[in-house]
């Protein structure tokens, strides 16, 4: 079965969240590639997606979004599950807890019908260096922390409980 694990990031966290996927649907002898959403040509070529992106101000990027839109069909007839990635284990305090409220937030702008069978939000790397003044100001005001917040644990056990689905499933699109 080929997987594709598209990503879309903004300072490369997400791409290496779906670099860490792909090798480990590989070692569960999957055919997995990790590209950029930007560069897939013909999503029709994968039987199976495992799709991220960087979450900003609660929402996919641009062209994740749009990738999902325009190949929505496609999508719709095979096993998909979604990663965001954003900052929650940054935070701390009660903006801590804020972090799994934004999942519903980052779903309701997803395309409707889209049909994944799950959703992960897993924090990245936040550094001063990729936030703007009043960014870096509004983050420190919250409590946050810079550093690398990536639990490679959470994301290896996700990616493990995807390749058994897929191990389990039927190979090729489901028939109606």
């Amino acid at each position: 079965m080929t997987v594709l694990v598209g990503h879309m990031s903004a300072d490369g966290s997400t791409r290496e969240i779906a670099e860490r996927i792909a090798a480990g649907l590989r070692r569960a002898g999957l055919a997995a590639e990790a590209r950029s959403l930007a560069e897939v040509a013909d999503a029709d070529a994968y039987e199976a997606f495992v799709l991220g992106s960087a979450v900003h101000r609660q929402n996919w990027l641009p062209p994740a979004a749009d990738f999902l839109r325009g190949n929505l069909e496609v999508l719709r007839a095979r096993p998909v599950w979604i990663f965001s990635v954003g900052m929650p284990d940054a935070l701390r305090g009660p903006f801590r807890r804020m972090g799994p409220m934004e999942v519903p937030v980052i779903e309701k702008g997803l395309p409707a019908g889209l049909g994944y069978r799950d959703h992960r939000l897993f924090s990245g790397v936040v550094t001063a260096d990729r936030l703007p003044r009043t960014g870096r100001i509004a983050f420190r005001l919250l409590g946050g922390r810079y550093g690398d917040y990536r639990d490679w644990g959470a994301i290896d056990a996700w990616t493990a409980r995807i390749a058994a689905a897929l191990h389990a499933a039927p190979h090729g699109p489901p028939t109606a």
